[in-house]
């Protein structure tokens, strides 16, 4: 696989692109000022401990070497944060190693750079890897720091999102910090709407004495992914509280004896078996990116495929170190890209090129428009630019609109 973002176009990643690029995100991001610094994490106020946080963090996913740590005056003591490890996902094929299917594993990634993307769908019939990328997906996210004690991964540095109570509980004291993994989250088929948004522990609230939240998957999900398999066969009301409640980005929970409200922004990302039922469409709308695994492959990359396949389930640890350089090189260049994007602008005139587009197709509504900005951005901040260039505006019509079209003309 070629990797894009700030690796050049059709580079192979080798055994020094990791160190390579944390030494670019040093030189950019670290040793060019305090105030990209402060970008990365605000929270800290003296030079050296922010220093030291972006370096271990850059450090900490791009797996660097003692040597390398040295040279920075640092030690792997230094570099570590909380998590727990799920075992299905260190044992799931990275996303660096599927064969072809290179739209899907773009746009994932573009998700993973932008959680607030709008969603991901995957059709494709069985057997085409969709919930595979979509596992593959989570070890090219970087930690996150969260509230100790908070029910939904609440940002420490931003308090205006935080759920109810959580500000009360601080009142007069620092806010406790820690570093975890981003959550993935599956939501099973058979989901109640209790177990989904939350509810009251009817257990917990008689032992204390008072009503106890008990928090739902989306609570869970917070700052993650969000995984739903065969969205198509969800059951219809729970798919439309889930969808509504993603784009609001708030849940709002009015149980007896209780209202609470808490952020809800994960990335979704969706797989269903067209062959099993279509998805509604006004469920494919509220979706940013929908793609089909069912793709014409040539005969070398079947032949690839099930090559890994079988190496995977004989010695999946060898697959997984032959495919850890690359994996920690588009890790490390999300972590950049995350904070290329909130200065990534796009001009008025690029707006009106995606409205024109959309025009072109016949796309009803305005939300193709919108998550194709939000797409072209993310692209651009994906390849290390805070300016959207005529290829990202390309990608997100590729992306967004062209699915979405009615009438299919030459863009």
């Amino acid at each position: 696989m070629k990797t894009r973002g700030f690796l050049a176009t059709g580079q192979e990643a080798g055994p020094s692109t990791s160190r390579n690029l944390v030494s670019a995100f040093t030189s950019k991001r670290l040793t060019s000022g305090l105030r990209q610094i402060k970008r990365f994490t605000h929270a800290f106020q003296p030079p050296s401990i922010r220093r030291n946080h972006v370096i271990c963090l850059a450090a900490a996913e791009a797996q660097l070497t003692a040597a390398d740590l040295k040279g920075l005056n640092l030690s792997k003591d230094s570099v570590g944060f909380d998590v727990e490890k799920n075992s299905r996902l260190s044992r799931a094929l990275p996303l660096t190693a599927v064969v072809g299917q290179d739209d899907i594993k773009q746009a994932l990634l573009l998700g993973a750079v932008d959680n607030g993307l709008g969603g991901i769908a995957i059709a494709g019939r069985r057997g085409t890897a969709k919930s595979v990328m979509a596992r593959g997906l989570h070890a090219l996210l970087p930690p996150i720091e969260v509230v100790d004690g908070s029910i939904c991964n609440a940002d420490p540095d931003d308090p205006r999102s935080w759920e109810d109570g959580l500000a009360a509980k601080l009142t007069g004291r620092e806010v406790p910090r820690k570093l975890r993994e981003a959550p993935f989250v599956q939501i099973p088929l058979g989901v109640t709407e209790d177990r989904l948004v939350g509810t009251v522990d009817i257990e917990a609230s008689m032992k204390e004495g008072r009503t106890v939240f008990q928090p739902g998957l989306l609570a869970e999900a917070h700052r993650g992914i969000l995984y739903v398999d065969e969205i198509n066969l969800l059951d219809e009301g729970i798919a439309n509280l889930l969808l509504s409640i993603l784009s609001d980005g708030v849940n709002v929970v009015e149980r007896e004896g209780i209202s609470i409200s808490h952020p809800c922004r994960p990335l979704l990302i969706a797989t269903y078996n067209p062959e099993e039922g279509a998805l509604r469409e006004h469920l494919l709308d509220r979706i940013a990116i929908t793609l089909s695994a069912d793709v014409p492959s040539t005969f070398d990359d079947r032949v690839k495929a099930i090559d890994l396949a079988m190496k995977f389930q004989d010695a999946s640890q060898s697959v997984l170190d032959e495919t850890a350089e690359l994996t920690d090189s588009l890790r490390t260049s999300v972590i950049l890209a995350r904070e290329y994007l909130k200065d990534v602008k796009v001009a008025p005139e690029q707006v009106k090129y995606l409205v024109e587009e959309a025009r072109r197709g016949g796309v009803q509504g305005h939300r193709a428009e919108l998550f194709a900005v939000r797409v072209a951005k993310a692209c651009a901040a994906l390849e290390g630019r805070e300016t959207v260039s005529k290829d990202d505006l390309r990608e997100a019509v590729k992306l967004v609109i062209l699915p979405r079209a009615t009438i299919l003309d030459a863009p």
